[in-house]
């Protein structure tokens, strides 16, 4: 068993979405003692941007430069973490009603046609082996779910749940807190509730 923890928020140890995806992880070692994890922060250890030189490189240009061939090699990496994964728990934060740069980041290196999906008669193909669980642990300051205006602004959980489809990664739960930003009480409250949605999942 192996687990792939991933956190993308800015805030350090102020940051909810690191200390649910902290206690997810937690909850599936419990599940699986012999279980390894791979921990990747996003943050203080960021992915670097994609480059006009990264696209020529995928697209079968020779690499001769040594900086951008160990810039590839960081990339291949993360597939790598991607798809010996059982088990992945992401930190998503919702930053300006998306994803953190970081995280996004992050995507642009694991979705790569051939490595992660492919093109094919019927159109594209998650190349993902089956049997993955993800768990997203999403927090957002206000109120985004059910009939709340505000839900035609989430591009945060709409986006990643679709990305990661498309890459063969179709068995996502949520674990959500949101209304962060809606004082005190409200923040308390949505954290239980979120720890005991961690405390019933079953890996």
């Amino acid at each position: 068993m192996k687990i792939l923890h991933i956190d993308s928020s800015i805030l350090g140890n102020y940051s909810v979405s690191r200390q649910l995806s902290a206690e997810t992880v937690a909850r599936h070692k419990a599940a699986h003692p012999d279980a390894t994890v791979i921990y990747r922060d996003l943050a203080t250890d960021p992915v670097p941007y994609l480059t006009g030189a990264h696209m020529a490189a995928l697209q079968g240009k020779p690499v001769t430069d040594t900086a951008l061939a160990d810039d590839l090699a960081i990339g291949d990496g993360h597939i790598n973490d991607l798809l010996a994964a059982d088990i992945v728990v992401i930190g998503v934060p919702m930053y300006n009603f998306s994803l953190p740069a970081q995280l996004k980041s992050w995507i642009d290196r694991v979705v790569v046609a051939g490595k992660t999906f492919r093109y094919g008669a019927s159109g594209p193909e998650g190349l993902l082996p089956q049997g993955k669980k993800a768990f997203l642990i999403s927090t957002r300051g206000g109120i985004y779910t059910g009939d709340s205006p505000a839900a035609v602004l989430d591009h945060q959980e709409k986006y990643l749940a679709a990305v990661l489809a498309f890459i063969g990664l179709t068995d996502v739960t949520w674990i959500r807190a949101e209304g962060l930003a809606l004082g005190q009480d409200a923040k308390d409250a949505t954290i239980v509730q979120a720890q005991g949605e961690i405390a019933r999942l079953q890996g």
